[in-house]
Parts: structure tokens; C-alpha cells; sequence
């Protein structure tokens, strides 16, 4: 998995727990909604920046963001160790 997968597989597992749709998460942060949908299927890079944004219309740490998208791909790297 890149980092843009564990980086959207995060967003969109925060945003569900919240109860967002993209498309208030998009008007909270000032976003296109089709955008918010292209970083949840990894299709776009998230900026610096941005990040900053959608943490912030989440109300959620942005360190804390980064540990979980941390997590996530070390998760996927133990799980393709122990398959080989």
C-alpha cells in the first residue's frame, strides 16, 4: 500500500466515525467535493496544506492523523511480511 491508500483509507474511516459526508467535509474546508473523493480512493496527493484543512474541519490533531496513517501502512507491511 503508497501512502496516498493508508492516507485515504484514514480520511474516509474519520469522516464516516463523525458522521461527515464529503460533501460537508468539502464546504467545511473549503474544497471541492469531488476532490475530498478522489484523496479518499487515492487517486490525488494530499499538500500540506490541505491536510492542515480537512484535520481541521475534522477536529482532529493532524499528528494524530499522520500516527494513524502511520500505523495503517506498517499494518499493511506486517500483514505482506507474514503472507511471504
Amino acid at each position: 500500500m503508497n501512502i496516498d491508500l493508508a492516507i485515504a483509507k484514514i480520511l474516509k474511516k474519520i469522516r464516516e466515525n463523525k458522521g461527515i459526508s464529503q460533501e460537508q467535509l468539502a464546504f467545511k474546508a473549503d474544497l471541492h467535493r469531488t476532490y475530498i473523493s478522489q484523496l479518499e480512493r487515492g487517486l490525488k496527493s494530499i499538500t500540506v496544506k490541505t491536510l492542515f484543512k480537512i484535520t481541521e474541519s475534522l477536529e482532529v490533531e493532524i499528528d494524530e492523523f499522520i500516527k494513524l496513517v502511520a500505523d495503517e501502512l506498517e499494518n499493511v507491511q506486517s500483514n505482506k511480511q507474514t503472507k511471504s
